[in-house]
């Protein structure tokens, strides 16, 4: 079957070509990075697992998926780095497999080589999801955001909380918007410390950068790496503000915030 297959770093804007195709997307498999594969028309998704995390929202969108109809399939922290779609490819391991992907001979253990030749026979098309936004809420003055995507122009210098992952593609996306601080979730980190890389690209501009534990909150979700995260990562930039590992990210938040007052 002639069924094309896509590499790609992220899914937060998937081209045309991903209609009808297998795709490896350096993503977590939570909920919303499911629904962006799903509405892409994507055959069958391949993402990273995040360390699985707090409430498994790492492995989230697997469920998701399979409601639709979508194969998905998530890959092992410790077997190859988030936010690298390549490394996933040629090093990933099957950690979880939803039912319609099971259903095409998925199984945890099998390489990522293999189970994109297996996901070529899944079902397709599947059902396009309903609408979903993620949202964007301030808490206590803290731009709260559920993807390093949704950072803006007008958060330079506010203190933002994403619910990212904290890889290279994640710090080179939110530099240029030069926020204040930032937050993500460490996913795991991972192999190589994939998951906090993004740390050294924020801390080459001069940009404090802080990743929270993956097992303290839930990753895509802004609010929980403020309100719940454990700081596990931080950069120098950030241990000038005084970050430390191990403090939470709402003391560190609010500390900054009523210093900016």
């Amino acid at each position: 079957m002639n069924v094309p297959v896509l590499i790609l770093d992220s899914v937060t804007r998937l081209p045309p070509e991903a209609d009808g195709a297998v795709v490896v997307g350096g993503s977590h498999a939570a909920i919303y990075a499911a629904y962006l594969s799903a509405k892409a028309g994507t055959r069958a998704a391949i993402h990273h697992d995040a360390g699985i995390g707090r409430d498994e929202a790492g492995v989230g969108g697997l469920a998701y998926a399979d409601a639709l109809g979508m194969a998905m399939v998530a890959l092992a922290a410790a077997s190859c780095r988030i936010g690298d779609g390549q490394d996933q490819a040629e090093r990933g391991i099957v950690s979880r497999a939803n039912a319609h992907a099971a259903a095409c001979g998925v199984a945890a253990g099998m390489s990522c080589k293999e189970t994109v030749e297996r996901l070529k026979r899944a079902p397709w098309p599947h059902r396009s999801p309903p609408p979903k936004a993620e949202s964007r809420h301030i808490v206590e003055g803290i731009v709260c955001i559920d993807s390093a995507s949704l950072v803006l122009p007008e958060d330079r210098g506010r203190i933002v909380a994403t619910g990212s992952h904290g890889a290279r593609n994640a710090g080179t996306t939110t530099a240029p918007m030069r926020p204040r601080l930032i937050f993500f979730n460490d996913a795991g980190p991972g192999m190589d410390r994939g998951g906090v890389l993004g740390l050294d690209i924020l801390e080459s501009e001069g940009l404090a950068g802080v990743a929270v534990a993956a097992a303290s909150a839930r990753i895509g979700d802004g609010r929980s790496t403020l309100q719940d995260g454990t700081i596990s990562a931080i950069n120098a930039t950030a241990y000038r503000l005084g970050a430390r590992i191990g403090g939470t990210a709402l003391a560190l938040a609010r500390t900054l915030a009523e210093k900016a007052e």
